[in-house]
């Protein structure tokens, strides 16, 4: 069974004067261990497939399943823990809470969770050292420079032990050397813990460091490549 499997999914966005097909008719497996590139212009229906299987947004019609769960079945209730214990979510921004510091953040996830105490400081630690700003703990975002803020979001994706992680755009406000300092990290935590990437991205970069490259149009899977 694969890890994500996606049928016959589509989103329409209806607005006052006209009907926008976001996502058309796709269908799409995705398996465990995967480090996947989303790709194509914009409007193309890559951040919308994103959040769908991220269940930050529902479809049309059709259907997302997970483990063989299908998430687009579920309630709001049902879906907002659904994400809460089997999605790690990287974006763009980083989305780190301003006021906590580096080690807060992480905990946080962890602290919806009801992990206690005593665990959550230690796994937070454990993280940070892991994506290398173990001397960074009781830093605050503010700080912190993008690739390390981008660092901290990772360490906090990974904190709930998700099935997978969603990256939308992450490397898109870093510079060059962060942002390859920053996919150095993710295929060293998909090699090392066999955790699944899935990123939603315009960066050269990514596609390179991609092993499979699922290039949208207009909607619709136009090329579906698997890099050696």
């Amino acid at each position: 069974m694969s890890l994500i499997e996606i049928s016959n999914l589509n989103k329409t966005y209806n607005t006052s004067s006209v009907a926008v097909h976001a996502v058309k008719d796709l269908n799409l497996s995705i398996e465990k261990k995967e480090f996947t590139a989303i790709v194509g212009p914009s409007g193309s229906g890559k951040t919308t497939l994103l959040n769908i299987i991220g269940g930050l947004d529902s479809p049309t019609d059709g259907a997302v399943r997970i483990d063989g769960v299908d998430i687009s079945t579920l309630s709001s209730g049902q879906i907002v823990d659904y994400r809460l214990n089997n999605i790690g979510f990287v974006f763009q921004a980083y989305n780190l809470i301003p006021v906590l510091t580096a080690k807060e953040n992480v905990e946080f996830i962890m602290l919806l969770q009801d992990v206690s105490k005593k665990e959550r400081e230690q796994k937070a630690e454990e993280l940070l050292e892991s994506v290398g700003l173990g001397d960074r703990l009781n830093t605050r975002p503010s700080n912190l420079s993008g690739g390390q803020q981008q660092r901290v979001a990772v360490a906090r994706a990974l904190a709930s032990r998700p099935n997978f992680v969603l990256a939308d755009e992450p490397t898109a406000n870093l510079d060059s050397a962060s942002a390859e300092s920053l996919l150095d990290l993710m295929e060293e935590l998909n090699e090392k813990y066999e955790m699944t990437f899935i990123f939603s991205t315009h960066d050269e970069k990514v596609m390179k460091r991609a092993r499979r490259v699922v290039t949208l149009v207009d909607g619709k899977i136009d090329k579906d490549v698997k890099n050696n």
